[in-house]
């Protein structure tokens, strides 16, 4: 568990198993806003998303859920194995809290424990309906990378590094 500062009080991350309730119920509502996002897309070519955008269980590395000052779930990322790579995935802050630094503290526990898993980086890909994302994966140090697999087919992919130390 570790405690980060946030907007208005201190916002926790716990790492939890990856069907714990509350990642499962964050999960379900970025899909949700994901969905609508990219509705036309997706409308428009059913079979968008490659294979392996999925996260299977078994690969799950570590699931964190981040706790509001109040012990509300607010937020949620996961790092997967991407064959030799951890891939951050699934990260989500809900929207009553962007902008209080959630996503911040999200992305040190993750890293944090991707240095724990000994893994020298992080991957990440995202979208380009999504410059919210992407502006913060720049500020926290992350550098654009070429589209990496599954996401080459993915029209508007973004994908980045960090390197950890």
């Amino acid at each position: 568990m570790t405690a980060f500062a946030e907007g208005t009080g201190l916002v926790t991350v716990r790492s939890v198993p990856w069907d714990d309730a509350a990642a499962v119920a964050l999960r379900q509502a970025m899909a949700e806003e994901m969905r609508a996002r990219y509705a036309d897309l997706l409308a428009a070519t059913p079979d968008l998303l490659p294979r392996g955008m999925d996260v299977e269980p078994e690969t799950v590395a570590y699931s964190g859920v981040a706790y509001s000052a109040e012990g509300l779930p607010v937020g949620h990322v996961a790092l997967r194995r991407l064959g030799e790579e951890l891939e951050l995935k699934r990260m989500f802050v809900a929207p009553s809290h962007r902008g209080t630094r959630v996503a911040r503290a999200l992305l040190a526990a993750a890293e944090d424990a991707a240095r724990a898993l000994g893994a020298s980086r992080v991957v990440l890909q995202t979208g380009d309906r999504q410059p919210d994302a992407v502006r913060l994966y720049r500020r926290e140090g992350y550098t654009p990378v070429p589209i990496f697999p599954p996401y080459e087919r993915l029209a508007g992919s973004h994908c980045f590094e960090k390197l950890l130390s």
